[in-house]
């Protein structure tokens, strides 16, 4: 089978898509929307996959480019003549093969394109709409993300929901001797010196971060409530990774609040060293306003280390209150920083909520388990065309 894999960008998710795609039967060919100023991935292409030059790719994707873009496309699709392509997110690159009227389209939700984008103004709703009607199946990573499709119009059978999960093996404990994560993981935690300061404590408690720096994340929220609990706890240190368009606005309520000593801003981390940071870690936290399966909760989770989280339906489906961390109002600053006092406070539970991570994403976040699940969807949609 030829398939056309056409994503906004180059991103990690897109090259685990694309790594196992490689190892299949199939001739991949890539073709990304836009690119970013901030570089998403730094490893290369799989050699496997053909990168596809087009009018699009090389800058910021605007609708003014639209139409250059869909005659580019369909010149794309008289060339390579692809079985089926796989596009996301919903209102970009899938918008535009729909447009095409190209048959079978698989889109991919990326999930802030259902949870977000769809609601922005009366054109973003025409193009769910469009692009779900005239996609053959659409596929997503979580229940939440099923539930907004079929408000758009989506047949609910014509949805594929797995989690795109993580690799396991890059993602792991210390030691998977799970009982002892907490002590290694505690010790393990001194070893990142925090920016500006001396090396922490030995009673330190490490705080990890690793969403952009974006509103949607509610960055602005996590460090004022930081600021909160770091006041009431001189124990409380944070790493947060990343980088974004809210960098001057974080570095100001640190500063304000009289933290900035206390906390590291590593930057943008590598896939190769990003483990290292999970397990050098006491909590995991994020208080992002929406998302569907975050990915790096799951690997937080992977590593063993217990987790904080916004109270959102995406969340939900991973973190069970007091099971494998625990739950805090969207949005309510006091609550997340009591959350991290009480986390700090509950030391002796970290191993157990950490078990209890690992153990739900092998059970069911396993990359290598739930790829086969879009093979299966390739077949599902090339049987629908021809039923049509």
């Amino acid at each position: 089978m030829r398939v056309l894999y056409f994503s906004r960008d180059y991103s990690t998710h897109d090259h685990r898509f694309l790594t196992a795609l490689a190892k299949t039967e199939h001739k991949l060919f890539f073709m990304r929307l836009e690119r970013r100023d901030h570089p998403l991935e730094d490893r290369p292409l799989p050699l496997e996959i053909e990168l596809v030059n087009w009018a699009g790719g090389n800058n910021p994707f605007t609708y003014a480019n639209l139409p250059g873009y869909w005659v580019s496309l369909k010149r794309v699709i008289k060339k390579i003549k692809p079985d089926l392509i796989q596009a996301g997110p919903i209102q970009t690159s899938a918008l535009l093969v729909a447009l095409t009227g190209f048959q079978p389209l698989l889109s991919v939700s990326w999930g802030y394109d259902l949870l977000l984008d769809a609601e922005k103004d009366v054109f973003w709703r025409w193009a769910t709409h469009y692009t779900l009607h005239h996609s053959a199946l659409m596929v997503g990573d979580c229940a939440t993300i099923r539930q907004r499709a079929v408000s758009y119009g989506m047949d609910d059978n014509f949805i594929v929901t797995f989690p795109w999960g993580i690799d396991l093996a890059h993602f792991k404990p210390i030691d998977y001797l799970l009982t002892t994560i907490h002590n290694q993981r505690s010790e393990a935690s001194h070893t990142l010196p925090v920016e500006g300061s001396q090396e922490p404590q030995k009673e330190a408690f490490t705080i990890l971060s690793t969403r952009s720096w974006e509103e949607v994340y509610g960055v602005d929220v996590f460090a004022r409530a930081f600021v909160m609990a770091a006041q009431q706890n001189d124990g409380l240190n944070l790493v947060m990774l990343g980088n974004g368009s809210q960098a001057a606005v974080l570095r100001e309520i640190f500063s304000d609040g009289g933290v900035l000593e206390r906390v590291s801003l590593p930057g943008q981390v590598s896939y190769a060293n990003l483990p290292r940071y999970y397990r050098s870690a006491d909590l995991y936290v994020s208080a992002s306003h929406s998302d569907g399966t975050s990915i790096s909760l799951l690997e937080a989770m992977a590593c063993g280390l217990p987790v904080l989280v916004s109270d959102i339906p995406g969340n939900r489906e991973w973190v069970k209150q007091g099971i494998q961390g625990w739950l805090f109002p969207d949005g309510n600053v006091n609550a997340l920083a009591q959350g991290m006092i009480n986390a700090a406070q509950e030391k002796d539970r970290l191993s157990q909520l950490g078990h209890a991570a690992r153990m739900l994403v092998e059970q069911r976040a396993d990359w290598s388990k739930n790829f086969p699940v879009l093979l299966q969807a390739y077949e599902e949609a090339l049987m629908k065309r021809a039923r049509s």
